[in-house]
């Protein structure tokens, strides 16, 4: 492990050095591939200089110690010598985590596909619920968040909804949200009191950009319509609305959420590119309807990875078998120990398999 921070140390004073040179900053390419390798090893570089200068002092304190014949000096010593032991500890954790493999992803912003499952009416409305939690959420950490393209049901809810969250970091946090979440409550429109067990669809992938994933106009029907409201009614006289079809592997997405056409075609294009670059990532040919599902499963109530009981305000997390009473902050974008504990437990097992 030491002989990987000592690369990577040296590593980052060769990037140091480079970016200074005046060719490289005349790069705008190459100076921002280098900025970015930079900023991934910055932070376990900081904490291995900590960890080095802590076992530095620790060293030094522990030669006092043995040099020392003083009672009250000795205990002192000691007390500071457990100090820097502890801290030597956490250093030491924290540089064992910072190794495990990375996510190339993670510091990517995100598309979130949300789907009504079984249920009907009441299904919709959990997804917006859903919809809002990661609103909610992704406000709470400073991202912004934008509808790419939504087919809301007569009620209120929504059959479909797709947005973009874009954040540092955003990525990292919303992909363990990929899953099909079921919620157990009385529904409004339930006259006896029934508690009822209706299902959404979360779908989270990486947003891609355009040097990442580049697409050929020849590969691309592009067609214009009228944007929809809920009911189906027309809502904008000019056709502002934009469906793409990818002609080679046949995936459409549309987006009619903006009022102006160019911004709708933009949103569209990244939905396009995320859906190919996750199929890309997974090495698969199948249509992306079949890849989603790969992901999200069918829908049916016995496909779940989190469950959210009103009458009992709780949430279960069945990946990590962890329940939480506080359902009505955590639907709020209360979002943060939920996803502490999931990538927590997933670093666990990453570790593990590391040192065994």
């Amino acid at each position: 492990m030491f002989n990987k921070l000592k690369l990577a140390e040296k590593r980052y004073a060769e990037l140091n050095k480079l970016m200074a040179q005046p060719d490289v900053l005349a790069d705008f390419q190459q100076l921002q591939q280098l900025s970015k390798e930079r900023a991934n090893i910055e932070n376990i570089i900081t904490i291995y200089r900590k960890y080095k200068a802590n076992r530095k002092e620790l060293s030094e304190m522990e030669a006092l110690l043995d040099n020392t014949g003083e009672v009250d000096m000795t205990a002192l010593i000691k007390e500071e010598v457990e100090e820097l032991e502890q801290r030597q500890d956490k250093l030491l954790q924290r540089l064992k985590l910072f190794l495990l493999p990375e996510d190339p992803n993670d510091s990517k912003d995100v598309i979130v596909e949300i789907r009504a499952g079984t249920g009907g009416g009441e299904a919709g409305l959990f997804a917006a619920d859903l919809f809002r939690m990661y609103s909610r959420y992704s406000q709470s950490k400073g991202w912004r968040t934008s509808i790419i393209n939504s087919n809301r049901s007569e009620i209120g809810g929504f059959k479909e909804v797709i947005f973009e969250v874009k954040g540092k970091g955003a990525f990292s946090q919303l992909k363990y949200e990929s899953g099909v979440h079921r919620v157990q409550r009385v529904p409004a429109t339930e006259v006896s009191g029934r508690i009822h067990t209706s299902t959404a669809t979360v779908a989270v992938l990486p947003a891609v950009e355009e040097i990442e994933l580049s697409i050929s106009p020849d590969e691309l029907k592009m067609e214009f319509f009228h944007s929809r409201g809920a009911g189906g009614q027309n809502v904008n006289k000019v056709s502002t609305a934009v469906r793409l079809t990818h002609l080679p592997s046949g995936i459409t997405v549309a987006c009619q959420d903006e009022r102006s056409q160019g911004r709708n075609k933009d949103k569209a294009m990244a939905l396009l590119r995320a859906r190919l670059f996750d199929i890309q990532q997974r090495e698969q040919s199948e249509s992306i309807d079949r890849e989603r599902r790969s992901q999200v499963g069918s829908g049916r109530r016995a496909e779940k990875i989190r469950t959210y009981n009103f009458p009992q305000n709780r949430i279960t997390d069945h990946r990590i078998n962890v329940t939480f009473h506080n359902l009505t902050q955590i639907l709020d974008g209360g979002l943060d120990e939920v996803l502490k504990e999931l990538s927590a437990r997933e670093q666990a097992k990453q570790l593990e398999a590391t040192l065994s």
